[in-house]
């Protein structure tokens, strides 16, 4: 018997700065509408799904920062999305900025949350590998100010068992590190669901400008393949705020072929019958890790930042 989610890329547009909550949330419903006719079990949205993409700018008011967070979720402008999610019995991920009180203090983390058909949240992610820059830098035509703005991500690559099968989540900038999927991969996942919202442009790296629709599909199929999972990536999309991003979203199967894609920068669902058993495939053969993977025998790894290779003899 195999085991089939239907799962619908949910891309969304550009999202204007003066775009409030509610307006995006419809955009968001739609989209869930048009997955549910088409028999989508689960939708994946980007990440920092609910405004537009705040950390490309430099904002000296914390409660400025502030205004771009969620102190709960649901909240009131965001339950409309769950409420809709329980009627149509379709779950989904939502990347979204939140603000909370841990250890005696206020913290701000980049985070994804995953729901299911009855609108509970099944598992909560915070973004690790944060990009970007902490401080402003006015050389650059827009900031990526992540690393101010943000904490890095404390709650680990946990995994959960949902919509009959063990599913992860990533954010944004995860998806080049190899850590992030072999992390979720030694804990048996087989879908890894990733929103992220890239910019065509790469201040400090403009020759990798022409390659960011290549690499962004290059990560996500050796992590997919690699590691015997489904990989869903999602993108916010377009010319935002006159920053334009890549879109590119794209929903990759066990083997690393994409089998789905959006092909615009708007609102777009792309839409795949994924086969949680297809992923048996590649971890009960070529990446058994238990049979074939050898850590013992990696040698030292360093730890140490800035650690440089041992001269050549």
């Amino acid at each position: 018997m195999t085991r089939i989610v239907t799962v619908g890329a949910a891309q969304l547009g550009p999202i204007a700065r003066a775009e409030s909550r509610t307006q995006v949330v419809a955009r968001m419903i739609e989209l869930m509408r048009q997955a549910k006719s088409h028999g989508c079990d689960l939708v994946v949205y980007p990440e920092l799904a609910l405004t537009t993409f705040f950390p490309r700018w430099y904002f000296e008011s914390q409660e400025e920062i502030d205004s771009f967070f969620e102190r709960e979720m649901p909240g009131p402008e965001t339950r409309p999305l769950f409420d809709a999610a329980r009627a149509m019995a379709i779950g989904f991920y939502l990347g979204y900025a939140e603000i909370t009180e841990e250890e005696g203090r206020v913290r701000h983390f980049n985070t994804s949350i995953l729901v299911d058909k009855a609108g509970a949240i099944k598992l909560k992610y915070r973004k690790i590998h944060l990009p970007g820059h902490a401080t402003h830098e006015p050389w650059r035509r827009f900031q990526h100010l992540e690393k101010g703005y943000f904490e890095t991500g404390n709650l680990g690559f946990g995994v959960a068992r949902a919509f009959d099968g063990v599913m992860g989540m990533a954010i944004c900038n995860d998806r080049r590190w190899p850590e992030t999927y072999r992390v979720m991969g030694l804990q048996g996942v087989e879908m890894v669901m990733i929103g992220y919202n890239t910019p065509v442009h790469n201040p400090p790296a403009p020759e990798h400008d022409s390659l960011s629709h290549f690499h962004n599909e290059l990560v996500m199929r050796s992590g997919a393949y690699q590691n015997g999972t489904w990989v869903v990536g999602v993108a916010k999309a377009g010319n935002e705020e006159g920053v334009d991003q890549i879109g590119n979203s794209i929903i990759v199967a066990p083997s690393g072929e994409i089998v789905a894609a959006c092909t615009t920068t708007g609102d777009e669902l792309a839409i795949a019958r994924c086969d949680l058993d297809l992923t048996l495939s590649y971890k009960n053969t070529t990446f058994n890790f238990a049979k074939h993977r050898e850590p013992q025998a990696y040698g030292l790894i360093v730890e140490r930042k800035g650690a440089v290779p041992p001269p050549l003899e």
